[in-house]
């Protein structure tokens, strides 16, 4: 499994990038918003430290817009991947993108049917939002696993990135389900690391090592 850090905070992004285990990074507007920058600074800030695909999102919602947006976006870095809305201007666009070579990402993915329309236009990344799901009182795993399944049994190339992951077991489960790729917050990538028992190890080794003669 692919992990990307979700963030617009460049010292989040190098932190983790320096731990050697992110792949990519995604964007949106509101962690764009948080940092306080322009949406072109923080993507060229994040080709820099990360090499791996980059989603940043357009604003528009009509399908030129889209077009011009994404335009504008993927030719910063040829990592970026222009992260789009599922809706039908969002879909169309997706299929000229796909023409024209540029790598998308589909976000705001609450079924199974979204996403097969999403993969039938050429989308290169889905996003289901598992998170989003179970907090309205769904399963949010279970249509990461309709996905898989759904992509697995036609052939279709896109590949599903798990979005609006919680928590560490959010993410285990992801992989266990074969999802390509999960985008994580800095802060489950810093639960990934913890483990009482491995606190407790550490700290009675270095307890003993006091004992060892110099």
């Amino acid at each position: 499994m692919k992990i990307f850090i979700d963030s617009a905070d460049i010292g989040e992004i190098r932190e983790a990038a320096a731990m050697g285990v992110i792949d990519g990074v995604t964007t949106n507007p509101s962690l764009v918003a948080k940092s306080g920058r322009s949406l072109e600074t923080v993507v060229r800030d994040i080709c820099e430290v990360v090499d791996g695909p980059i989603s940043a999102e357009v604003i528009a919602t009509d399908t030129d817009g889209i077009l011009a947006e994404g335009k504008k976006l993927a030719a910063i870095h040829p990592n970026v991947v222009v992260k789009v809305p599922l809706i039908a201007a969002g879909i169309k666009a997706v299929r000229q993108f796909k023409q024209d070579g540029i790598n998308t990402n589909v976000t705001l993915c609450f079924s199974a049917p979204q996403a097969l329309l999403a993969a039938k236009a050429g989308a290169s990344y889905i996003s289901p939002f598992l998170g989003r799901i179970d907090d309205a009182g769904g399963d949010g795993l279970e249509l990461v696993q309709q996905l898989v399944t759904i992509y697995r049994n036609y052939g279709f190339a896109t590949e599903v990135l798990a979005a609006s992951i919680r928590h560490p077991v959010h993410l285990v489960r992801c992989a266990e389900i074969g999802a390509h790729v999960a985008t994580i917050p800095h802060s489950v990538i810093l639960q990934l690391l913890k483990h009482p028992l491995t606190d407790i190890g550490l700290a009675k080794f270095l307890q003993d090592a006091k004992k060892i003669p110099v």
